[in-house]
């Protein structure tokens, strides 16, 4: 239970409650035992500025979220994960089912939270992962190949498994 109160968790299809946009971001702090009005209502827009979500959203908070776009329903499921302040952030696959200008947002919001947690990336897009990336593990049927730094794995890899992935022989 402790660890997953400082996990935030993005999945791979944006997955917003069925409910409004304040209180999908105040989900996470409401079960964690934050009670105080002031306290959420400041946490939520701190979450949605941070999420670059705020502008879009700050006069329709009592919206459903299942009114937004896709890109924004994504920035809504990272506020809502990064509300409660997590010191890791998983994303699986986070910009898979987005267009050019949603995934230029979202790369540019990781890229912002990096600076203040731990992100964990799960992708097949080798571009986004040496756009974002400070570390690039490659895994092959469940075993880890490589680690290093994004220029090294996909420019200088040591192994042919990696080798042979990032130009394109399988995968």
């Amino acid at each position: 239970m402790e660890l997953r109160k400082r996990t935030g968790m993005v999945f791979q299809k944006p997955n917003p409650f069925p409910k409004s946009i304040f209180e999908n971001v105040a989900y996470p702090l409401r079960i964690h035992g934050i009670r105080g009005k002031t306290v959420i209502a400041d946490k939520v827009e701190k979450s949605l500025r941070s999420a670059g979500l705020w502008y879009e959203v700050k006069d329709r908070l009592h919206i459903s979220a299942l009114s937004l776009s896709g890109g924004q329903q994504q920035r809504l499921c990272i506020a809502r994960a990064i509300a409660a302040d997590p010191e890791v952030l998983l994303m699986d696959e986070p910009c898979s089912a987005l267009d050019p200008i949603a995934t230029k947002t979202i790369e540019a919001l990781i890229n912002e939270l990096s600076k203040t947690m731990t992100i964990v990336i799960v992708t097949h897009n080798m571009h986004q992962a040496v756009r974002v990336a400070h570390q690039t593990a490659f895994f092959y049927m469940g075993n880890l190949i490589e680690v290093g730094a994004p220029d090294k794995i996909f420019h200088n890899p040591e192994h042919q498994q990696t080798l042979a992935y990032v130009t394109g022989q399988f995968g």
